[in-house]
């Protein structure tokens, strides 16, 4: 059996090695378009900032380990089109500009996203990037290491655009962030998003809330930004305005694509084509609450997907029991974590549910450096049953909202959270921790 993979990063890479541990002489071939395997794109803001000072430590495997494991991979080779009919796939290879056929038995598509770049007049000038590939990171750091680049403006304010804004902030630049929505990190509910604007504030960042990019401005480089409400100096410009799943290559193929481009799966990673799956950031994925498949492009749900499509192309039939969407991010001094629905997501499902924000602590006031932690949760009105939560605060945030992933995933209520026995030590929690007393606040 011939397996074909289609992108060799999260999801694709954690099939083929599923595969190839379950069925030894299967036949892997990888074909990725980047330079890079199996790597940690989430920890590319770290490494622009200097807080990693090697890009090989994002990489969990290297080509020549996975061709030691059996695994056939060719970077920079592109698949432009898929024949279901006929098991193929046509293939560029990119540094000889050369097109190839190559057949498969069965054919896993991985391919990720691609950045959205509207047609903004300049938007081709110098110094204009977006952080997506670990080529992308590595060329961004040698960028915003060079003494002339002091003004940096992040166009979105989403995880990678306030990521990448830490990121400038720590290496002493001045950061502008533009976000055309009234406020950053939407994915979170206003409580959670007011705090986190304050916290960048302090810390020197500019934020530009409701405001439009209309053009960039400059000769070779780009030397300012304008938008609807005025125009500001910039030595250096991040996209980050979203992302569109890689699937144009997949159009006329019949395979089923959702309206976003994603690739419509089962909760096996089946497509509606025998023998073609598919997982990661190009795929929808299946919500253990909402009960239906959504897209959240995350690396958690790409590992998990990928081994799962990995076990079922070696002949399992084993199901993804559904993301949470869980999510953490790190802006400045404090810690920001969410799990399940946010409150704007119960209102669309028409859900009646309530909600209770709660400041409470990570630890009692008489042992050193209590610091406070705001938590927000979603319940269903009648049965108490929790259905999302966020979270707030210097430390001690995200581990918490694990604790709320956990109630959620088991469908537990309010009451039941409230009264489980976590641990208690000084320096760690009270006798009624923060998880404890958001429970028992729901009415």
């Amino acid at each position: 059996m011939k397996l074909i993979v289609i992108g060799g990063v999260a999801a694709g890479m954690s099939a083929a090695s599923k595969l190839k541990r379950m069925n030894p002489d299967s036949e892997v071939v990888v074909y990725e378009k980047g330079g890079f395997l199996s790597y940690g794109a989430c920890g590319l803001p770290y490494y622009v900032s200097g807080e990693n000072d090697d890009y090989t430590k994002m990489i969990a495997r290297t080509k020549d380990q996975f061709e030691k494991m059996g695994i056939q991979s060719f970077l920079h080779h592109e698949v432009v089109k898929v024949v279901p009919e006929k098991k193929q796939v046509l293939v560029r290879d990119i540094g000889q500009n050369k097109l190839f056929i190559d057949t498969y038995d069965q054919l896993m598509i991985s391919t990720g996203t691609f950045p959205i770049v509207p047609p903004f007049p300049g938007v081709k000038l110098g110094n204009i990037h977006g952080l997506k590939t670990l080529e992308d990171g590595i060329h961004l750091k040698e960028i915003a290491n060079q003494d002339e680049i002091q003004d940096v403006v992040i166009v979105g304010g989403g995880y990678i655009g306030i990521e990448v804004a830490e990121a400038m902030l720590h290496l002493g630049k001045s950061v502008r962030i533009i976000e055309l929505s009234e406020r950053i990190l939407r994915t979170f509910d206003q409580e959670v998003t007011d705090m986190a604007e304050e916290e960048l504030i302090r810390h020197g960042a500019s934020l530009n809330l409701g405001e439009k990019v209309e053009e960039f401005l400059g000769f070779e480089n780009v030397e300012a930004v304008r938008t609807d409400k005025g125009t500001y100096k910039a030595d250096l410009v991040l996209l980050s305005i979203g992302v569109k799943p890689a699937t144009k290559f997949l159009e006329g193929s019949g395979i089923a694509l959702a309206s976003n481009g994603a690739v419509i799966i089962d909760r096996e990673m089946r497509t509606n084509i025998e023998g073609i799956y598919s997982a990661g950031d190009c795929a929808q994925v299946y919500h253990k609450v909402m009960e239906e498949n959504t897209f959240i492009p995350l690396g958690t749900n790409a590992n998990k997907c990928g081994r799962i499509a990995g076990a079922n192309i070696a002949g399992k039939h084993q199901k993804y029991v559904g993301t949470l969407g869980s999510a953490a991010i790190k802006v400045c001094d404090l810690e920001l974590g969410r799990t399940g629905l946010s409150e704007s997501e119960a209102k669309d499902l028409a859900i009646d549910y309530s909600t209770v924000f709660v400041q409470s602590a990570d630890h009692p006031g008489y042992y050193p450096n209590q610091t406070p932690i705001w938590i927000k949760l979603i319940c269903e009105k009648r049965s108490r049953k929790i259905l999302g939560a966020q979270a707030i605060g210097p430390k001690g945030v995200v581990l918490r909202i694990d604790i709320f992933a956990v109630a959620i995933h088991n469908q537990m209520t309010a009451d039941e959270l409230g009264m489980v026995d976590l641990c208690y030590a000084p320096p760690f929690a009270g006798v009624w921790d923060a998880v404890h007393i958001a429970s028992n606040a729901v009415k």
